[in-house]
């Protein structure tokens, strides 16, 4: 690392930087939750990539962005074949299996992908399902989360099932972050200043930089966290 010229390294992270940020948008903003193993792969070779780029002296930045290059499309054409063809997908990405039927795990399915009853039930609990007799249906998706159908006595009611009317669903909109007022936010509701500040003082606070953040919804009127 001391031996590599801090104009080449910034070079070459700046290069690196704008090289990935691009591969991001072409190859699409998947979160990391939606990932396949595949991807993963994707991601974890391109991020050695311009680590040994950084660090290594014998790798420039052409071979950098000629090996990058390569890669991603390498991976495009592998993404354009899963789309035209449905073996190939089954083959790279993988498909989606039934992992529980009726509170019953799949032992077979579970074993083929690696999973045991620990992982499955931590799985679930994330989605606020702490029994398995709970589930209908849990599908296995390709990037290894459970897609649950619960059965029907452990599903929430609705309005509908109650037989109460609907009510309008309103979005909140922020007012202040950090001590800082969103004017654009606060015009769009056609609110101003002056209203802003009375209800700050009605709520007990009379600067702004004492609000940590406050958000206004129509039938709740405004909510305010302090800085702590």
């Amino acid at each position: 690392m001391e031996d590599i010229h801090i104009g080449l390294l910034t070079i070459k992270v700046v290069a690196g930087f704008v090289t990935l940020f691009f591969i991001i948008i072409v190859t699409g903003r998947t979160s990391i939750l939606q990932l396949t193993p595949f991807h993963l792969v994707f991601v974890l070779v391109l991020g050695d990539l311009l680590g040994n780029t950084i660090y290594e002296n014998q790798m420039g930045i052409f071979h950098f962005l000629y090996a990058v290059g390569l890669w991603t499309l390498l991976m495009m054409g592998v993404e354009f074949l899963t789309l035209k063809k449905k073996s190939t997908r089954s083959l790279l990405v993988g498909n989606p299996a039934i992992i529980i039927r009726d509170g019953i795990i799949d032992r077979k399915i579970a074993k083929n992908n690696k999973l045991d009853v620990n992982q499955i039930l931590s799985i679930l609990r994330q989605s606020n399902i702490f029994s398995v007799r709970e589930v209908k249906y849990g599908i296995l998706e390709p990037n290894g989360q459970i897609s649950t159908l619960l059965k029907s006595k452990y599903q929430k009611p609705t309005k509908q099932d109650l037989n109460l009317p609907e009510s309008p669903v309103e979005l909140p909109i922020s007012l202040i972050i950090d001590g800082e007022i969103l004017w654009d936010n606060l015009n769009e509701r056609g609110f101003d200043q002056q209203w802003l500040e009375n209800e700050l003082t009605s709520n007990g606070f009379n600067d702004k930089t004492e609000i940590f953040y406050a958000d206004w919804q129509v039938s709740e009127g405004i909510h305010i966290s302090p800085k702590q």
